[in-house]
């Protein structure tokens, strides 16, 4: 059972570091200030690739439900996530979205009726400290509207990954749909609410695109949503929101890294020491506790009187 579980959470992890490479795949290969069309391109082919493979539409009430979890997890979540992005230095904007893992266990307790923990409460704002000494940098300037749309990503997300736990674990049906035709739903869902946004924010996409944007784009089409979020989603279902968001906050440590091994950039000793605090945070969380042994006596007692 334990090395089910633990093997869960190994290949859940492989989503947030792919997501990891997102920030250097964007500044590296892709056209500069087009980050709509980015997200666009992540989300419409690669759902459309998924439901090729399925060739599995929705029923029922999947056709809102999927339109739903697509803006929540995808539509609203790039959106929000870019807008902050722009507006907030990296570091900022990634600190505020490391709370997820504590608003999914607020939701989680009222949506799935899972207990609150005081031990993960404690890892999830362990979590955000990490990651604040990881990117934050001194100089950074706060943006009161970058702050709000931070936030606003990290909820509207934290809503959809329990909704989505939600709604596969009680689908009306005898089992929840497919997998990868969930996930691909979701991200077409999540492209068509986005595409419309990059049109008029940013304009038609480039009359001319290089060998490099190509690969980039094909990067974060293939690699970083059909794979990642078909593995994220498998995660949540497995392990429930909170186990499954809490892995996120290897997303920076992931960027940092990247940025350290391929861009050149110095890594401070306050960088260090947050990321063994998100690792050890990470870890705790995911700790179980063990079952308390029936007592060896029961049996004894069944039989004085009577029962066996």
């Amino acid at each position: 059972m334990l090395n089910n579980r633990l093997a869960l959470l190994l290949v859940t992890a492989i989503t947030p570091i792919l997501w990891g490479t997102t920030y250097l795949v964007t500044t590296e290969l892709l056209p500069p200030h087009r980050p709509l069309l980015a997200a666009v391109i992540r989300a419409l082919p690669a759902g459309l690739l998924l439901i090729a493979i399925t060739r599995t539409l929705p029923r029922g009430n999947w056709w809102w439900r999927s339109l739903v979890l697509g803006t929540l997890n995808i539509g609203a979540f790039f959106a929000l996530l870019f807008v902050g992005a722009y507006r907030l230095p990296g570091g900022v904007a990634a600190t505020v979205g490391a709370i997820q893992p504590l608003v999914v266990m607020m939701l989680s307790t009222g949506l799935l009726k899972e207990r609150l923990s005081t031990r993960k409460v404690l890892a999830a704002i362990a979590g955000v400290f990490g990651v604040s000494l990881l990117v934050l940098r001194a100089d950074a300037r706060l943006d009161t509207w970058g702050v709000l749309a931070a936030l606003g990503g990290a909820v509207v997300m934290a809503f959809g990954v329990v909704l989505s736990k939600r709604w596969a674990s009680y689908s009306p049906s005898p089992s929840p749909p497919p997998l990868l035709a969930t996930t691909g739903w979701q991200l077409v869902a999540g492209g068509l609410v986005l595409l419309p946004v990059a049109y008029l924010v940013e304009g038609a996409p480039p009359a001319h695109l290089t060998l490099a944007n190509v690969g980039g784009y094909a990067y974060l089409t293939i690699i970083g949503s059909a794979l990642a979020y078909a593995l994220w989603f498998r995660g949540l279902r497995a392990l429930g929101p909170t186990d499954a968001t809490f892995l996120g906050l290897l997303s920076p440590v992931v960027a940092t890294l990247l940025g350290w091994l391929v861009l050149d950039q110095r890594l401070s000793t306050a960088q260090l020491i947050g990321g063994l605090i998100v690792l050890v945070a990470l870890t705790t969380a995911q700790l179980r506790k063990r079952e308390r042994p029936v007592p060896a006596s029961t049996p004894v007692l069944l039989a004085t009187s009577g029962r066996c």
